[in-house]
């Protein structure tokens, strides 16, 4: 009886030790998202608005479609492969095209996308983090898509920079651990 209880002891000790360790992972994500968001609003506020529509080349996304490009991705990442909502369509959906929005409609959406995607993150069950699903073809897990959200935010934010400088703007100062 003594081995079976150690036994039982130390196998809630692990689970609560996983199921801790799953907690610790979604709160360094929210931080971390949380600062992306701030950094990026940043960037958004700092690029005059007559410039929105610049392209590094013709085929390259403008300054306003990278920002609203990250508010569509992080918005199916979340709300969609995360939150089981129906994907929007990029060919018909508004709420993420440039036309027709200004730099200040631009910014209160990535910042209410942010806030979206924050809230449903805080809600996630934790235990569902290694359940795997369909990404291009691929098998990830779903902290995996969490991990592949926040790397997207970068990469376009890094383009909307290099956009600034090839303004003659000098880009706001790094924000770390974002």
């Amino acid at each position: 009886m003594y081995k079976i209880s150690i036994f039982l002891i130390l196998i809630l000790t692990a689970s609560f030790s996983s199921y801790s360790q799953e907690n610790e992972f979604i709160k360094d994500y929210i931080e971390r998202l949380d600062n992306s968001r701030n950094y990026l609003i940043i960037v958004a506020e700092t690029m005059p608005e007559d410039k929105y529509g610049f392209k590094a080349s013709p085929e390259s996304l403008s300054f306003a479609e990278n920002l609203m490009h990250i508010g569509f991705a992080m918005d199916w990442h979340s709300q969609s492969l995360l939150g089981g909502r129906e994907s929007r369509d990029w060919n018909t959906d508004t709420e993420f095209k440039v036309t027709n929005k200004s730099k200040k409609e631009m910014i209160s959406k990535i910042n209410q996308t942010f806030d979206e995607t924050i809230k449903l993150i805080n809600q996630f069950d934790v235990s569902k983090l290694n359940d795997k699903m369909d990404y291009f073809e691929l098998k990830r897990s779903k902290r995996q898509i969490l991990l592949l959200l926040t790397d997207h935010i970068t990469h376009h934010r890094g383009q909307m920079l290099v956009y600034m400088r090839l303004n003659g703007l000098v880009p706001p100062r790094y924000v770390l651990y974002q």
